[in-house]
Formats: C-alpha cells, structure tokens, sequence
C-alpha cells in the first residue's frame, strides 16, 4: 500500500510540474497576444483554465500511478505508460507552440495527435486498470472541447 501511494504521489508531482513548466509558455502570452485575438463565442474565462487544469494533472497523475503501481515490469503496464508519457510531452508542446510561438495552425496539428494519444492511453490504461482509464476521460474531454476552441481561433485568425 506504501509502494502505490508513493507511485500515485510521484506521478502526480510528475504531471503537475510538467504542468507548472508549460504555464511559463502560457504566461508569456496570456495577458497580450492571446487578449488579442478572435474568439469564438464558447471561449471560456481565462480565470477557469488554472483551475481546470491543475484538476485534470492531479486526475491524470492518479491514473498513471494506479498503472504504474500494477508493477512496471508488466508488457502492458509499460506500453500504457509510454503512452501516457508520450501524451504529457505532447500536451507541454502545444502550450509551447500555441501560446509561446504563438502558432495556433501549428498547435491544432500537434492537440489533434494528443487527442489520439490520450484515446490511445486511455485503451492501454482500461486494460491495466478500469478505475485509472476512467480518470482519463475528463482529460479527453476538456482537449477535445481545446481542439475545437483551437480551430475556430485559427479560423477567425
């Protein structure tokens, strides 16, 4: 029970310092470039996007480190957390491209291959453990409803 709680703990320092690392990006911009442009009418307050994802990182720790505590040596606990790990890098790129380089046609590449990514650790984590899968689903969601909000701001940009 240790050994998980550890595991658990650490994934989720893990997700939220990539997290934290990726806000500097964010920060960058937030306040100048982004205020700036188009967007559409469902765009949320900026004040909701910390919040939110500071929710969906200790969500998404949890989950990883439900799988990892089902014991790294198992074929499928690595191939889902490879998956997982692949996912985290993807998702720090699009802040990066998005909000530092200021590419919003660039980061819908890169948020589109996250969502698959995220689909994709989703299927391995249902099958190292239904309860971290689940943990996934809010994550899926809220980058699907960004893919869509980082379309329509490259449309009207």
């Amino acid at each position: 029970m240790k050994k998980k709680l550890v595991k658990v703990g650490v994934a989720i320092l893990i997700c939220l310092l990539i997290g934290f690392l990726s806000s500097f990006a964010t920060q960058s911009s937030v306040n100048d470039w982004y205020v700036t442009l188009n967007k559409p009418s469902f765009n949320p307050p900026n004040w909701l996007f910390a919040p939110v994802w500071t929710v969906l990182y200790i969500m998404m720790g949890l989950a990883a480190g439900l799988v990892w505590a089902k014991g790294f040596h198992h074929l499928w606990v690595k191939t889902a957390l490879y998956h997982f790990g692949f996912q985290l890098l993807l998702n720090a790129l699009w802040s990066i491209v998005f909000f530092g380089l200021k590419k919003p046609e660039l980061a819908l590449i890169i948020i589109i291959a996250l969502l698959v990514l995220i689909a994709l650790t989703y299927k391995w984590f249902k099958v190292v453990s239904k309860k971290a899968a689940l943990l996934l689903i809010p994550y899926f969601a809220w980058v699907a409803f960004a893919t869509v909000l980082n379309y329509k701001i490259w449309v009207l940009n």
